[in-house]
């Protein structure tokens, strides 16, 4: 039998991660560091992980609500009406989910299918273009440059555009380049996002990862809060990656579809993740900016350290991630990420792996120590200076 002719040719085709091949080889090599993966480096806050304990203690081991916990969907909404400005109904407009990831698979799931576009800036998360082929649909780039600060612009978005676009994915803070879309740079795509019935995936997993001034969400906007779906998490505003816990929140007829495939699917998010979740919203501002006043620092040390090394690097103002040029090489992203992984033994993500207008950069993130950071730039800026053109 041959299993692989057996598999759906969309599942058969999916590139896999170019994130994770590095990862995986930074661990089989001796003395490699990596600014690969954005993880922070970060524990859980105590309170936090002491939240998650307590409520195994407790015995609170069993299936929550499919729609999760009403006390955390409570939690959620007053965390967006406090830092956001929104305002969700969290019996029906609110829905908790295992990762930002399985809210962003949902959405698509229940919006488009054959015959359908989304719309994806890039370069973006890697995994929007998987997610919108397995819905079925057909994921348009919409390329962003860096002398447009990685922006998306009315023209960029008006040319990724036809008849059969129905999805608009706003990842802002932007992973991998660090972008953030200010309410200015907002106020002028709104009127072709409602002119065009477009309907706007808003990842804001790094909402608090923003350095200049607040992070404004496009759903705050007067006409958007219906046709705008926020799609936030846990991971990295409060250093809880392994606990998979994110969530959706948007107009209750889409809540109300993605919540039947969660309940098929995945049934409920982890009970003790919830728990602890609670606690972070209701309890952990403090922490969560103290964590972002320290990627801040590292913000600037790596920023610096790029640019003495002799790469063109944009400066990022949200998430955690820098997003430097290499045309000062001459090599392509995937050789010198694989070079400087090999030569140097610090493990980087070609920018390619983020959408072909990736090409030419590579991602560097800064949530692992100032240590690592600092000897990965003298690596790096040694590496340069050996390929420079």
């Amino acid at each position: 039998m041959n299993v692989r002719d057996l598999l759906q040719p969309e599942v058969r085709n999916l590139p896999p991660s170019g994130i994770r091949k590095f990862f995986d080889l930074v661990g089989e090599m001796r003395g490699a560091l990596s600014l690969s993966v954005g993880e922070p480096d970060f524990v859980t806050p105590w309170r936090i992980r002491e939240a998650g304990i307590y409520s195994l203690e407790r015995g609170h081991t069993h299936y929550s609500p499919n729609a999760g916990l009403l006390r955390l969907r409570e939690a959620v909404s007053g965390y967006l009406n406090r830092r956001m400005g929104l305002s969700y109904d969290p019996k029906t407009q609110i829905l908790i989910t295992v990762g930002g990831s399985e809210a962003i698979d949902l959405a698509l799931r229940a919006l488009v299918g054959p015959g359908d576009e989304v719309i994806i800036p890039e370069p973006s998360f890697v995994a929007y273009r998987p997610c919108a082929v397995l819905a079925g649909a057909t994921p348009v780039p919409a390329p962003l440059a860096m002398r447009d600060d990685f922006k998306l612009t009315p023209e960029n978005l008006a040319k990724a555009l036809s008849s059969r676009s129905k999805v608009l994915i706003f990842p802002f803070p932007n992973n991998p380049t660090g972008a953030v879309m200010t309410r200015e740079d907002m106020e002028k795509i709104i009127p072709l996002i409602v002119k065009r019935d477009l309907i706007v995936l808003s990842d804001e997993i790094y909402a608090e990862l923003t350095y200049s001034g607040r992070h404004v969400s496009i759903a705050s906007f007067p006409g958007l809060a219906e046709r705008a779906l926020v799609i936030n998490g846990f991971s990295k505003a409060y250093a809880m990656t392994g606990w998979r816990l994110g969530y959706a929140a948007g107009h209750p007829d889409l809540i109300a579809a993605m919540y039947k495939i969660h309940q098929y699917g995945i049934m409920c998010s982890p009970t003790t993740s919830q728990y602890a979740g609670i606690e972070a919203l209701e309890n952990c501002d403090a922490e969560m900016d103290e964590m972002m006043r320290e990627y801040n620092r590292r913000r600037r040390v790596i920023l610096a350290g790029l640019r003495r090394a002799g790469l063109d690097c944009f400066e990022p103002t949200g998430a955690f991630y820098a997003f430097p040029g290499i045309g000062a090489t001459g090599l392509g992203s995937l050789e010198f990420c694989e070079r400087l992984l090999r030569e140097e033994k610090v493990a980087v993500i070609p920018g390619s792996a983020f959408g072909e207008s990736g090409e030419g950069f590579f991602r560097a993130c800064y949530a692992y120590s100032i240590d690592d950071i600092n000897e990965a730039l003298i690596r790096i800026e040694r590496f340069v200076a050996r390929h420079r053109k």
